[in-house]
């Protein structure tokens, strides 16, 4: 009986719809990049509106707006999905041996971090100001940091957890924590007044795209089959 190797699993062509969405979304991140670049008037107005509506129900509703800190700052922060990306590499490594899965997701966890950090560097956007501020954040604004990391973390987890075949209501669940953590990081940021709606937007397109090829690349190397597994 052949037994396949773990570093050497067998590649296909890279395609598929996985890396159709990975190049639509890129685009529409592009476009809308371009847009924050060049400060184009109805997106400035649009974010503007938005920002202004939702301080003013923040300053109000004071008791939703210390949950929602919590959420932004504690359960759905950059480093919290970045250490359970980092536990499920090490339960991948130590329950399924599965080196080439864990290196991926470390990888692409990593280079969605640097890729978003490049973007703000690059865009250097201003955050919105407030007299009366009821949260501050750092760094520029483009795009949300929180809202992409959310997005790559929770979606690949889901691909690997779709990816292994896990059962229906463990995967019913996964989707909706995932589907409320990603939504509700994105709006938890305009509502405290630390991020535009086009920034949040950004990070979950960017997201998205980055999810997307990451996808694309695990499944060339292992198409139809969990990557790791031995015949």
């Amino acid at each position: 009986m052949h037994t396949q190797s773990v570093d050497s699993p067998p590649r296909t062509p890279l395609r598929g719809p996985a890396l159709r969405w990975a190049g639509a979304l890129a685009l529409c991140s592009a476009l809308l990049l371009a847009l924050v670049a060049v400060r184009w008037h109805p997106l400035i107005t649009f974010d503007g509106d938005i920002a202004e509506t939702t301080h003013r129900w923040a300053v109000a509703e004071s008791g939703l707006t210390r949950a929602f800190r919590i959420l932004t700052d504690w359960v759905w922060d950059p480093w919290t999905m970045r250490i359970l990306c980092a536990v499920v590499v090490l339960w991948l490594l130590r329950r399924h041996a599965a080196r080439w899965t864990a290196f991926w997701l470390a990888l692409t966890t990593t280079l969605a971090t640097l890729l978003q950090q490049a973007l703000k560097a690059a865009v250097d956007r201003s955050r919105p100001v407030w007299t009366d501020p009821v949260d501050s954040a750092q760094y520029s604004a483009f795009p949300s940091g929180h809202a992409m990391t959310a997005t790559v973390v929770c979606g690949v987890l889901l691909y690997l957890l779709h990816h292994y075949g896990v059962g229906r209501a463990l995967w019913r669940t996964a989707l909706s924590v995932a589907v409320v953590s990603v939504v509700g990081v994105g709006l938890t940021r305009v509502w405290l007044g630390v991020h535009w709606a086009s920034d949040v937007i950004g990070g979950w397109l960017m997201g998205a795209a980055v999810v997307a090829l990451a996808v694309a690349l695990h499944r060339r190397r292992a198409p139809g089959r969990p990557a790791d597994a031995t015949d």
